[in-house]
């Protein structure tokens, strides 16, 4: 995900910890960008502070500054931690490893927790890469992506994927809305590629069982998104009534990559889907992201409290977006064509309910 940042060229106060800005960088997309919401007052920065009055008699054309270590054209060089990275990227691959092996019935099994790793772990690598070249291909200094590992640890707390996903974070402004779509479309994409990949593999190895026949087994009861509902038909046939699909561990990472592309395009704030709408349609991108978190309250009220957390951070930070350093060079038809795809991703992917904490266990 991008992670914009704002430029530091105007910041007139002393750097914070490198510490903090090291968990700020590492840290959920999200979270992050609440925290810096909060801390960037307190070090000077502002999104009006590197873009002067445009010449309102020129829109193609604003006035811009170059201030010293930020000149228009040359993005600050993103500093890179190369052990970090491949520290993360394989801490996530054991934790991501070892959730997928816990997933055979028959105690722990090392070929399905590969399958599952490797599955999840191809869905994150391509959605962070494909935002990193893309911001390469714009000139816009961006981090190699940070993965975040969330180890499910016996008796002590049980993680659902062994990951929070990865994040890239962006270390200059946006040069405009084009970029800012590219960069932010990139990302949802190319994961959905690979998801639908992932997801063929892994019903073809899923069966089909009745709700109570799991012989002592126990599972979750996942929500379906339209597309998942299409490819179990189309790979799987119809599903009788009264009867599941169970899903493959490589089936199950297919899963959470549809689960978390749908979160990452949700309208609003620092989610890719933030990024696109503020490119697509920047002057009513509030409107959006308003009418957006309050479909999630009334979710989070009436579904699943699930949509709690998320509905939260709409209310606090959903409205507000990093300005590029042009709004005015307008997207051309195909860079809408994209939006609307990403469009009908979300549509395709987003599940109402998720987790339906309130089944019962599979098990009889």
């Amino acid at each position: 995900m991008v992670q914009p940042q704002p430029g530091n060229a105007a910041h007139t106060g002393a750097d914070p910890p490198r510490l903090i800005s090291l968990l700020l960088e590492i840290y959920n997309p999200v979270v992050t960008d609440t925290v810096r919401h909060m801390l960037r007052p307190q070090f000077g920065l502002s999104d009006k502070s590197l873009v002067e009055d445009a010449d309102w008699t020129q829109p193609s054309q604003p006035t811009v500054r170059r201030p010293a270590g930020f000149p228009v054209g040359c993005p600050i060089a993103a500093e890179q931690k190369l052990l970090l990275h491949v520290g993360l990227f394989f801490a996530t691959l054991v934790s991501t490893f070892y959730v997928g092996g816990t997933m055979n019935p028959g105690g722990f099994n090392i070929w399905t927790g590969l399958g599952y790793s490797i599955s999840i772990m191809a869905i994150l690598t391509a959605h962070e890469v494909a935002h990193y070249l893309m911001a390469k291909r714009h000139g816009v200094a961006a981090s190699l992506p940070y993965f975040v590992p969330f180890p499910s640890l016996p008796g002590v707390i049980w993680s659902p994927f062994g990951t929070m996903g990865a994040v890239i974070v962006m270390k200059s402004r946006m040069p405009d809305r084009r970029a800012l779509l590219d960069i932010s479309a990139a990302g949802p994409i190319a994961g959905f590629v690979v998801t639908l990949f992932v997801a063929v593999v892994g019903l073809s190895l899923s069966t089909v069982s009745p709700i109570y026949g799991f012989d002592g087994q126990t599972g979750i009861m996942l929500g379906d998104p339209l597309l998942l509902k299409a490819m179990q038909w189309l790979v799987l046939g119809p599903i009788p009534q009264g009867e599941v699909v169970v899903l493959h561990p490589i089936a199950y990472a297919a899963w959470a990559g549809l689960f978390v592309t749908a979160l990452n395009l949700i309208p609003f704030g620092q989610l890719d889907g933030g990024h696109i709408v503020y490119a697509f349609w920047p002057h009513r991108h509030r409107m959006i992201a308003h009418t957006a978190t309050a479909g999630l309250i009334v979710l989070a009220i009436q579904v699943s409290p699930i949509w709690t957390l998320w509905a939260i951070l709409g209310v606090a930070f959903g409205g507000k977006h990093p300005t590029p350093l042009s709004i005015y060079i307008p997207l051309d038809r195909r860079r809408r064509l994209v939006a609307y795809a990403c469009g009908a991703i979300l549509l395709l992917t987003f599940m109402h309910n998720p987790i339906d904490v309130s089944a019962p266990s599979l098990a009889p």
